[in-house]
């Protein structure tokens, strides 16, 4: 199973948008995937579900992850790194065992004009410590505000290119 964890809590984002278009795109070829957004977490979760005790609205979100055998990780840039939302999940997951020797695609995107470099790259570092494997072909979409069409599609011809290579070397790895 493909989850695709849509890695902001801000809600109706453009992350979100990204996720739901990876979803598609994967349906398209056949490929089950689900996603999982962090705006969905519940308003205590860092309270709640942080440290030994997990909340029973958490019980989910682990469900799911221990089921997921790949992960699609959509990472909007927030002050030049990922969102702390995103490495406090992974740190709230049970480890090793959320996420050891499974298979991670990564996504970046921002307003700018690197699409996430940094947080992309911080976020493999916790990846290798976590043990998830991740595919070397990762993502960096710039400018997003720019890249959707009216109905939440890519169109511009590099990044439509660029996400389908990824999306089919992910489904091969």
């Amino acid at each position: 199973m493909i989850t695709i964890i849509s890695g902001t809590n801000r809600p109706h984002s453009n992350t979100f948008k990204l996720a739901s278009y990876y979803q598609q795109k994967l349906m398209e070829k056949g490929v089950a995937a689900h996603i999982l957004s962090l705006a969905d977490l519940s308003a205590d979760f860092i309270s709640a579900d942080m440290y030994k005790t997990r909340s029973d609205a958490f019980q989910p979100y682990q469900d799911r992850v221990m089921a997921t055998e790949k992960f699609v990780f959509v990472i909007p840039e927030y002050n030049g790194s990922f969102p702390g939302i995103l490495k406090t999940f992974v740190d709230a997951c049970k480890f090793p065992d959320s996420f050891f020797n499974k298979k991670a695609a990564l996504v970046g995107l921002s307003g700018g004009k690197y699409g996430n470099i940094r947080g992309v790259d911080h976020f493999t570092g916790v990846c290798h410590y976590i043990r998830l494997n991740v595919l070397p072909l990762r993502i960096h979409i710039p400018h997003i505000f720019q890249e959707f069409d009216a109905d939440g599609n890519l169109f511009k011809e590099d990044t439509v290119r660029f996400t389908n290579e990824q999306i089919e070397e992910f489904i091969r790895f």
